[in-house]
């Protein structure tokens, strides 16, 4: 027990959200240290990682044949083992800055959908990365111990994450989740559906980051008071010519339609599925967004006149699940419990 303590205070133990489309690292003592997009570069003929994060995104779409700009992670698992490795123990590096006698013990969050094969595989990413030791969480019950519920009162909770691979809908009571349901519908399948609008639309072909960039900026899931314009650049299908067309918030939000009615759906499922005890206190508390696609203007808005419930969306939605997954590693005794490994 005294070695345990030991290693706990002279290792620098990291709670870790590896999302699909960002991945976050957090310390107990300093908060969030690292906050970058889960893409690596390689070199295909001689398999070295040329660049990790920030860099590498902005390789996504302009690389040469022989570098690959790749996301190792899909749907909020991992989708290749080896280049998910390097990218977790690049991290871990770049935070732990110089030698480090003592491994890191690290908790990890993950999807509830999540199958044996899948944790095992995050495991071992984990370990082989560098950590002594690796636990995990599942992301809606770190989103609600990041917003600070009350999840060991026998009190039911609902919170709903969109992340960029996945929306995870869960109520939870009793420090377990009660019911829960991975969606693999969330932000990159908002993005690909803007993809496919321009080219249906407009026969214009645009990038991975520019649909991106046209969410956020014009993405939204109900009506706003003010109408926003702005541009989307791209290449002309017909003559390959550069073009660019002058867009609004309403054509981006028909181009998002199924995937934001898709986690709607999840959520009306959800309470669908939940003992009426547990609505009862879901209507009296409401419902916590959390995630990077809670930030979608007017999806609270959406959620609240498809279910009658109040939204709650958490001050900092992208840093949520890493924040409770933190708290987690930081409370062990208190919140062991919660870890599904």
């Amino acid at each position: 027990m005294i070695f345990k303590r030991l290693l706990g205070m002279l290792g620098k133990d990291l709670a870790m959200d590896l999302g699909t489309a960002n991945t976050l690292l957090y310390t107990p003592k300093e908060g969030i240290v690292l906050n970058e997009p889960s893409v690596v570069a390689i070199d295909t003929k001689t398999g070295n990682v040329i660049a990790v994060g920030k860099e590498a995104k902005d390789f996504l779409g302009r690389t040469p044949e022989r570098i690959r700009a790749i996301r190792p992670m899909k749907d909020g698992v991992i989708a290749d083992f080896e280049v998910t490795k390097e990218m977790i123990a690049f991290f871990i590096k770049k935070v732990i800055r110089g030698m480090s006698l003592i491994k890191p013990r690290i908790v990890i969050c993950v999807p509830t959908g999540i199958t044996q094969v899948e944790k095992r595989a995050v495991i071992e990413s984990g370990l082989q990365a560098g950590a002594r030791e690796v636990k995990l969480i599942e992301e809606p019950m770190a989103a609600a111990i990041g917003a600070g519920l009350a999840i060991e009162e026998p009190i039911g909770n609902m919170v709903v994450d969109i992340g960029g691979g996945t929306t995870e809908v869960a109520v939870i009571s009793l420090s377990a989740v009660a019911y829960a349901e991975s969606v693999r519908v969330a932000g990159d399948e908002m993005n690909e559906s803007i993809q496919r609008y321009f080219q249906d639309k407009y026969q214009l072909l645009i990038g991975e980051n520019m649909a991106e960039k046209v969410k956020m900026r014009l993405g939204s899931a109900a009506p706003l008071d003010e109408a926003l314009v702005g541009e989307v650049s791209g290449k002309n299908i017909v003559d390959g010519t550069p073009r660019c067309i002058e867009i609004t918030d309403a054509q981006v939000r028909e181009a998002i339609h199924e995937p934001v009615a898709a986690i709607v759906m999840a959520v009306k499922r959800a309470l669908e599925k939940t003992p009426p005890e547990l609505v009862g206190d879901i209507a009296r508390n409401g419902l916590l967004l959390a995630g990077g696609g809670a930030l979608l203007k007017g999806l609270d808005r959406l959620i609240s006149q498809e279910t009658n419930l109040s939204v709650i969306v958490d001050d900092d939605p992208l840093t949520t699940v890493v924040r409770g997954t933190g708290r987690s590693l930081a409370e062990d005794k208190r919140f062991a419990k919660v870890w599904i490994n």
